[in-house]
Parts: C-alpha cells; sequence; structure tokens
C-alpha cells in the first residue's frame, strides 16, 4: 500500500497543520498551492526541509496542471478552493467557477490513481445557511439537516452553492470520499481574515481608554483548535466506516458570543478595554455550533483543547511571528 498522500491547497491553514502530523505519523507528503493566499514563509519552509515531503506550485483550475502529478496516492484531501467573505463578495463568480473547475480536476486525477483509499473533500458550513436563514435551523446542526439555497442574487450564495455542488459531485463520482464541513476552525498561523486573529491584533495595537469595537456582539460560535480538528481528519481516512459519509468538523461546545471572545482576548494580553457594541455583521448568522454526535461515534475522538488555551497558543504564534516579529501571514 502507498503512504503517500496529496494535500492541495497545502501552503494554507488546515493544509499545513495535516501535512505536520501525516509526515509525523510516517506518510510522504506532496502539498500543491497556487499560492495566491497561502505563503512560503517559515513553517512551511520548515516543513519542506523534510524530504518526505514536496511542493508544487499549481493552478489546479487547469486541467493540464493534474497530469504532472503521479497515480500511486493513498488519498487526496482536497482542500484548495477560494474563501473569505472579501473574495466572495468582490469576485462572486470567479469563486463559484473556479471551486467547482478545481474539483472536476481533482476528481479527475482521484480516478486514475491506482489503489485511492479516499478523496477527503472540504465543504463548509455555510450550506447550512440557506436553511437557517429561510426555515430557521436546529443549532447545534446535524449533517442530516435539509439543505435550502440562500437568495441565489447573493454574492454569498456563490461560495455556498459552489461546495453544495462539490458534495454532489463526490457523492456520484465513482471514487471512495469522505466530505468534511469545517465550523471554526481556528489557530497558529491562520491569516488575519478570521474573527480570532483579527481580534487578537486589534487588541494587541489598542491603549486604553479607546474602546474595543465588537461587531455581532451576541452572535455565537463553537470554535474547534486546530490540532483537535487534524485528529478528525486523520482519523476520517483511516476509519473505514467514514466511506461515503458527510462529517461536520468542529467543536460542538461552549458556545461563546463575540462579547465574550472579545473578552477572553483581552484577559490573556492583560488589558482592560471596554467592550463597545457595533452593528450585526450582513450574513452572518446569529448562532452555528455543529452537532459532533456522528463524527464523534465513528471516530472515537471528540475536541480536547479548552478555548481559552486555544487561543492563548495562537496569541503565542501571532506574537513571535506577526505582531512582535518580521514575518508575515496570509491576509
Amino acid at each position: 500500500m502507498s503512504n503517500r498522500i496529496l494535500i492541495t491547497g497545502g501552503a494554507g491553514f488546515i493544509g499545513l497543520h495535516l501535512a505536520r502530523r501525516l509526515v509525523s505519523n510516517g506518510y510522504k507528503v506532496d502539498l500543491v498551492d497556487n499560492l495566491k493566499r497561502g505563503i512560503r514563509d517559515a513553517d512551511l519552509e520548515t516543513l519542506l526541509s523534510q524530504t518526505s515531503v514536496s511542493f508544487m506550485q499549481l493552478d489546479l483550475t487547469d486541467q493540464k496542471a493534474i497530469t504532472v502529478l503521479g497515480n500511486g496516492y493513498h488519498a487526496i484531501y482536497h482542500l484548495a478552493g477560494i474563501v473569505g467573505v472579501k473574495h466572495v463578495l468582490n469576485r462572486p463568480y470567479e469563486v463559484m467557477d473556479a471551486n467547482i473547475r478545481m474539483l472536476q480536476n481533482v476528481i479527475t486525477l482521484a480516478r486514475r490513481q491506482s489503489s485511492l483509499n479516499r478523496l477527503l473533500f472540504a465543504s463548509t458550513s455555510e450550506v447550512y445557511a440557506g436553511t437557517l436563514e429561510k426555515y430557521g435551523l436546529e443549532i447545534p446542526t446535524v449533517e442530516e439537516s435539509n439543505i435550502v439555497l440562500s437568495n441565489i442574487s447573493s454574492p454569498r450564495t456563490t461560495y455556498m452553492l459552489s461546495k453544495i455542488v462539490g458534495e454532489v459531485m463526490c457523492q456520484h463520482c465513482g471514487i471512495p470520499f469522505t466530505i468534511f464541513r469545517p465550523h471554526n476552525i481556528y489557530g497558529p498561523r491562520m491569516g488575519m481574515a478570521h474573527v480570532i486573529p483579527e481580534l487578537l491584533r486589534r487588541v494587541w495595537d489598542i491603549k486604553s481608554p479607546q474602546p474595543l469595537e465588537v461587531y455581532s456582539v451576541d452572535h455565537c460560535r463553537a470554535f474547534c483548535y486546530i490540532d483537535d480538528a487534524v485528529e478528525m481528519l486523520i482519523r476520517m481516512l483511516n476509519t473505514e466506516v467514514c466511506d461515503k459519509k458527510t462529517l461536520n468538523l468542529g467543536t460542538e461546545g461552549p458556545e461563546v458570543t463575540m462579547r465574550e471572545l472579545a473578552q477572553i482576548c483581552t484577559d490573556l494580553m492583560g488589558k482592560n478595554l471596554i467592550i463597545k457594541p457595533m452593528t450585526a455583521t450582513s450574513g452572518s448568522p446569529h448562532r452555528r455550533a455543529p452537532n459532533m454526535n456522528l463524527t464523534r461515534g465513528l471516530l472515537k475522538y471528540e475536541s480536547r483543547m479548552e478555548l481559552e488555551q486555544g487561543i492563548e497558543k495562537t496569541l503565542d504564534w501571532y506574537r513571535e511571528y506577526v505582531f512582535d516579529g518580521v514575518g508575515t501571514t496570509a491576509q
């Protein structure tokens, strides 16, 4: 059996952390990324110094790009995609077009593998957004929830729909697959366009008595630390009954409000800041949390990192490499 694994979007947040763990478990790992958002920073260069890791800068929307990739992969983690509210709002057509074409090409690659154990496809928790908006949704949310489209004229719908189409493609492509829907994964090296590093940055820079402005203060989320997410992703690959399953990836609780999250960040830095509530972010659901019963039952694993400890570890990395340092991170 081959022990080589391909990770698309391998220079990104989840991709790099996943690659580290796979290498430590004895796998050989090929990373593919177009580097439009992921970067070749010190963390990636350290990983690439290991002989069991290779990197290729490829545009996976190009059918010819996949021809340079081999036929002996044990698994393919397809994490590549255009994500982020800023990109979705500014380039909605490109988001849908690129995400679907990338998956089409990855499925073509998967089909010509000699002994592929699994294609693992990164969907999104956004697939539940239309149901929540139009009919309401049980929270924590189960995977079997009915999927309803948001207003198709909204730019945000293109990202959600690209992932729904992707799930359908995986279901009917004729190869072994597992679909996972990430819910608020966080940790070191996740870029700046996410609520936790963005809050940490602003708390780091602010000086009392200037207030800390927090949007959507009463909106609730359940956050999952990257180490727990990676453990689940590896168990999904190594658990045979996960074939043809769609699973939530995340932590069911505790749910915290954005006000509580901001307070954790200020407490960690020893700052006494007044939190100033701002307007709710457009399109942001009031509450989001995954029901993890199915994932927990199949993988025999439950998230272990406490939220405060995980944010502290995240702060330590950003303090060293971004806030105090001269390093860079994805935007």
